[in-house]
């Protein structure tokens, strides 16, 4: 070997080792559904994380609404081609547990990444949603939030209503609603996204009354649904008779409907606290929020509510270097500064207690009471077997015949006691399908 040839090759091994730690940087696919201010929160998260270190990338991946996510990543799985970081809303909850061998439990995760994990140090209100009855934690919260009663309080004073003391019971929302149409918000007194979310699921856990038993699902896919019982007849014949004349108009079965919030069509509307994030940016009015109403009749109502939003679940099938990276994007993802941030700049809960208590402590809420009112639902009364939470199989595609349901009661096709028959019914022979399937 001559000398010469002995320096190219000593340079084309600087070279290549000067290249090797981009070569190395493991690449982590996380696939998301956020959009406006949400997304932007996604994509910083990512960009920080990777600024912070050199060896992992995560990298974002809108996949469409919700369900739109989670069937995407359902058929990548069986495809082979699923991302490492799969966003599920927590109506996918049941499914994504009974998805042995396609998820990898985060509390597994942790452990073999040797990443410092306490399971103690997250809210229970959050955490008891995605973990086993054992307590071991499958997925990690992520955007949690929980439904509050969203005001115009601009309209409030137009309407002559106090815009410093909201209605707390349904019948003052009815009132209120009433008001306001009179006002001229002659389109939409009150109403609410989520359809199924604000009038089955939180419904229930306010007021401590079952939509299922095994404690909503909790405790075993063999629950039988049971929400066909006088409360719940009851609200849904309130909606409909006040539908009649706009003072309660629906919005459709998902969130899309909350823009007439922000544009000032309705002026009092229930839907997430994550919705905050839209209204700061969006709305050009005076506005706040509330705990959701409840039927003074309801023994102990208000109970507590539920949480919603999403969690991270990790794909399985991936390689032990790629779950590190995984797990150290969590641990970047539980610190309490950055927990603190993203609460208070995105509105979604924090996840830890810690940050929690710095916020508190810090005297932010008392000039943002708004970011606190989901933690205090969640957090108002110890849970009941009414209010844990819920776990269904198959939920995503249970809450569209629910909808159905309650759209033929709006719509005069049925009546609400028939229709909520129905949705009992119909969601119990899904949920044995589910079980069937779960089984095997």
């Amino acid at each position: 070997m001559t000398v010469k040839s002995t320096i190219l090759i000593s340079a084309a091994a600087f070279v290549l080792a000067g290249a090797a730690p981009a070569l190395a940087q493991t690449e982590i696919q996380w696939w998301h559904a956020l959009t406006g201010a949400n997304n932007d929160v996604v994509v910083k998260l990512a960009e920080d994380f990777n600024a912070s270190q050199k060896d992992y990338k995560i990298v974002p991946a809108y996949k469409g609404s919700y369900p739109d996510t989670l069937n995407a990543g359902i058929a990548a799985f069986r495809a082979g081609t699923a991302p490492h970081i799969l966003q599920v809303f927590e109506v996918g909850t049941g499914t994504m547990m009974s998805a042995k061998g396609a998820i990898k439990p985060v509390f597994e995760l942790m452990k073999e990444a040797g990443e410092t994990f306490d399971p103690k140090a997250y809210l229970p209100a959050i955490t008891g949603y995605y973990s086993t009855a054992k307590g071991d934690m499958l997925s990690m919260p992520f955007n949690s939030s929980s439904m509050v009663m969203w005001y115009n309080k601009d309209a409030f004073k137009k309407a002559g209503l106090n815009p410093d003391a909201p209605p707390k019971t349904w019948p003052e929302v009815f009132e209120a609603g009433k008001k306001l149409k009179a006002a001229g918000f002659d389109k939409c007194g009150f109403t609410n996204a989520w359809a199924t979310w604000a009038n089955i699921e939180q419904f229930g856990a306010w007021h401590n009354i079952p939509i299922a038993t095994k404690g909503n699902g909790l405790d075993g896919f063999d629950a039988v649904l049971n929400f066909n019982s006088p409360l719940f007849v009851k609200h849904l014949t309130n909606l409909v008779e006040l539908q009649k004349d706009k003072t309660y108009d629906y919005s459709g079965r998902t969130n899309n409907g909350e823009g007439r919030f922000t544009s000032g069509e309705c002026p009092i509307m229930l839907t997430s606290s994550g919705f905050f994030g839209n209204v700061k940016a969006n709305a050009k009015f005076d506005w706040a929020n509330a705990p959701m109403p409840y039927y003074p009749e309801a023994t102990g109502a208000p109970q507590n509510s539920i949480i919603g939003g999403a969690s991270l679940w990790v794909m399985g099938g991936k390689k032990a270097d790629e779950y590190k990276g995984v797990a150290k994007f969590f641990t970047f993802l539980s610190d309490v500064d950055r927990q603190v941030k993203l609460h208070t700049e995105s509105g979604y809960l924090p996840i830890t207690k810690a940050a929690y208590e710095k916020v508190k402590a810090s005297g932010f809420y008392k000039d943002k009471p708004y970011l606190e009112t989901p933690i205090l639902e969640l957090t108002n009364k110890e849970p009941t077997e009414n209010s844990r939470g819920l776990r269904f199989g198959s939920l995503v595609q249970i809450r569209d015949i629910w909808s159905e349901e309650i759209e033929a009661a709006l719509n005069g096709q049925k009546t609400p006691k028939a229709a909520l028959d129905a949705a009992v019914e119909r969601g119990n022979q899904m949920l044995r399908q589910f079980e069937r399937t779960a089984s095997r």
